[in-house]
């Protein structure tokens, strides 16, 4: 794997690394990976390890850091969902030019919200694979109905945004009042919806963050998307077993998908 040089449209610079297909393709593929918000790159370790079991099987990667996480620039108090889209699109570009191919595009949690709305906007992808996606905005933040978003949404949380510009989510995520606006702006599943891109949507059984039973209902809506629930599993796939089984499960779709076009 290497660093490489991305910067978003609007001159943000980005941490991005590539990690090369090992062997070559009859027709070759990359995916570009997006992280859930308050992660960064690596998404916990995962997206590492997923890089480097598609490697191997003739699959490039490139990962980077949104801005206001990582080695990005940017502050986590200024971030929106539209310089969320801009870093999103900065990143799909590089790769269609840099590794032109067939594009394949994942987004783990919060990061679902971008590529979800950016879809229309971007090359066609040959598949898109979302982690416990984000998807009601409402549901999640503005009125929570999961204890993740009771817990960090109540009261003083909007109070502090109102006060402060920000409020602290999870004890260290600045979380900005731009951004808690935005909540009630966008609409994922529509923009989702409408798609028709081949999907793959990962999702753990006690999620308390962002509802199993609403990404169930959305795959189940809409045609060629594969939905995989994993028994037991909370949010970021909480146990070394449910990672491994998220992991073999989206490898083993990219591939079968990589084959079949080929």
């Amino acid at each position: 794997m290497y660093s490489i040089d991305l910067e978003s449209a609007d001159g943000t610079t980005l941490e991005a690394t590539v990690h090369p297909a090992s062997r070559a393709s009859r027709r070759p593929a990359t995916i570009v990976a997006a992280h859930d918000l308050g992660m960064d790159m690596d998404e916990g370790g995962m997206y590492l390890r997923l890089a480097e079991r598609l490697a191997p099987l003739g699959v490039t990667t490139l990962r980077f850091s949104f801005r206001g996480h990582g080695g990005s620039g940017g502050s986590q108090r200024a971030l929106t969902v539209a310089g969320l889209m801009v870093d999103l699109t900065s990143a799909v570009t590089v790769a269609t030019v840099d590794y032109p191919g067939d594009l394949y595009l994942m987004a783990s949690g919060f990061a679902a919200v971008p590529t979800s709305i950016c879809l229309p906007n971007l090359p066609a992808l040959a598949g898109l694979v979302l982690w416990q996606p984000v998807l009601d905005l409402r549901e999640t933040f503005v009125e929570p109905r999961l204890p993740w978003g009771q817990s960090n949404f109540g009261a003083p949380t909007l109070l502090a945004l109102e006060r402060d510009g920000f409020a602290l989510v999870d004890g260290e995520f600045a979380f900005g009042l731009d951004l808690f606006r935005e909540m009630s702006q966008h609409d994922p599943i529509a923009a989702l919806e409408a798609s028709r891109v081949a999907t793959l949507i990962v999702h753990g059984g006690r999620d308390a963050r962002a509802s199993h039973d609403t990404a169930a209902a959305v795959a189940a809506g809409r045609a060629e998307c594969q939905f995989h629930s994993i028994h037991g599993a909370g949010r970021g796939f909480d146990a070394t077993a449910h990672e491994d089984e998220a992991l073999d499960v989206t490898t083993r779709w990219i591939v079968q998908r990589v084959r079949d076009r080929a």
